[in-house]
């Protein structure tokens, strides 16, 4: 009796003692349309999709997630070219941890769709040839990244928007797509909307590195800038600017407490041939000490326009 029961002891504990292997990481090499598909929808935490040049025609969408320590990749040159007739072109769907990489994306009605998405980083792709906007994060999609990018030739839909990254949603402040970071990319020219549109409820984010382009800003629906901004705390800094219908940089408040805390630092403005009403590198239309305050360091730099600021707004 006493044998049996060490044995079965022991199985036990070599039972309990030996978890499950975890699934192993993959990669899964794609070539035609019907295989992306595929694996977007069955890709696990760590695999990667790699892409092999070629066009990609339709709309692709994923909902499924890696995690903090196995983010899924899809990858590729920027000769594997994602090209939509309509909608999205590729739609992160509640998503969360994901990197693409290299990658094209044209066509369409907008191009990189991040929806109810955490951690997701966007990194070395191309987005033109859009009805409306380049990269949208949307649906409190924080911590996100798009870097080392290229946008341009967007909103073509002929209503005047299409902004390079969207960061947010208008018309209220329960869209927290906090902490989003836009670093090093260059974005336009033909952007009909702004380079960098970031709106109310979002917060803590990051503007760095870029180059803007406003050339092909349509003026319409107040799109006058590179970035507008009427989030919370944003810091924009490092940044270059040229060719813009009136202003650089702006911030808003159109929701009560929000349009404050930016700091801008170390961003050169070109305005030589801006011809709007402004023409000032930084115009902020809801300063206040006290309430909302908004930093314009002096190491911000301007070439032609107006002046630095609009009248009124410190300098320091």
């Amino acid at each position: 009796m006493r044998l049996f029961r060490t044995a079965a002891l022991s199985a036990l504990l070599l039972a309990t003692a030996v978890p499950a292997l975890p699934a192993q990481a993959a990669t899964l090499n794609v070539s035609t349309a019907a295989q992306l598909k595929t694996a977007l929808t069955n890709a696990k935490a760590g695999d990667t999709i790699k892409l092999a040049d070629g066009t990609y025609s339709g709309n692709f969408k994923t909902t499924v997630s890696g995690s903090s320590s196995a983010p899924i990749t899809l990858t590729g040159s920027s000769k594997a070219v994602l090209t939509a007739s309509g909608g999205y072109g590729l739609h992160l769907n509640g998503a969360s941890y994901w990197q693409v990489q290299g990658i094209t994306v044209t066509g369409g009605q907008k191009g990189i769709m991040i929806d109810s998405a955490t951690r997701v980083t966007i990194d070395g792709v191309t987005v033109h040839g859009l009805d409306m906007e380049g990269v949208h994060f949307r649906n409190s999609s924080s911590y996100g990244t798009i870097r080392n990018s290229t946008i341009y030739d967007t909103g073509n839909d002929g209503r005047g928007m299409g902004e390079g990254v969207y960061v947010g949603s208008a018309g209220g402040t329960s869209d927290k797509s906090d902490h989003v970071q836009i670093l090093d990319n260059t974005i336009g020219p033909d952007v009909g909307g702004e380079a960098v549109d970031l709106k109310e409820g979002t917060t803590g984010g990051r503007v760095a590195g870029n180059s803007f382009d406003g050339r092909g800003l349509t003026g319409a629906n107040y799109d006058d800038s590179w970035v507008d901004v009427k989030g919370n705390n944003y810091v924009i800094e490092n940044n270059t600017g040229k060719n813009t219908t009136n202003n650089g940089y702006e911030t808003h408040t159109q929701q009560s407490g929000w349009g404050c805390g930016t700091v801008f630092r170390n961003n050169h403005s070109d305005l030589t041939d801006a011809t709007g009403p402004g023409r000032y590198a930084f115009n902020i239309t809801n300063y206040n000490a006290s309430s909302c305050k908004v930093t314009i360091d002096s190491s911000n730099t301007i070439t032609g326009g107006r002046s630095l600021t609009n009248p009124g707004i410190p300098v320091g």
